[in-house]
């Protein structure tokens, strides 16, 4: 999020467009792979919607040609948008893969969510579920 913001103030909204876009191609053929990856190790799950095979494999060949002519032609952009990607490496490790935090990181971390979900509008009440209009 910070790293966007920098990128929206020094550069121009199409730039930033090309560098989300790079990444949301890049997520939804990871997306796919998964899929296929669950149909090969889990075939008995119950699946809501199950399509042919040949579907999503097809999909991931568009993909890489996409991918990979994205990289041969704006190699910057693409480098910058993984680089966009990188930056939630460190937000990981901290709210996720550290277990044994110290109880201010705990707090620091809970205040975040709370004032995001306040912001966002997604805070349920204390202790219930969401009203219905």
């Amino acid at each position: 999020c910070l790293a966007t913001l920098i990128i929206m103030l020094v550069g121009d909204t199409y730039t930033l467009i090309n560098y989300v876009s790079f990444i949301n191609y890049l997520c939804y053929g990871v997306t796919i792979i998964g899929l296929i990856v669950l149909r090969w190790k889990k075939p008995k799950i119950f699946r809501p919607i199950k399509v042919n095979l040949l579907v999503p494999i097809t999909y991931l060949a568009f993909w890489a040609f996409l991918l990979i002519f994205s990289l041969y032609s704006e190699p910057v952009v693409c480098g910058v948008g993984l680089i966009i990607i990188l930056t939630g490496v460190p937000v990981f490790f901290l709210g996720v893969y550290w277990r044994n935090k110290p109880k201010c990181v705990n707090r620091l971390i809970e205040s975040m969510t709370c004032w995001g979900q306040k912001l966002c509008f997604v805070v349920y009440p204390q202790g219930g579920v969401a009203e219905e209009e």
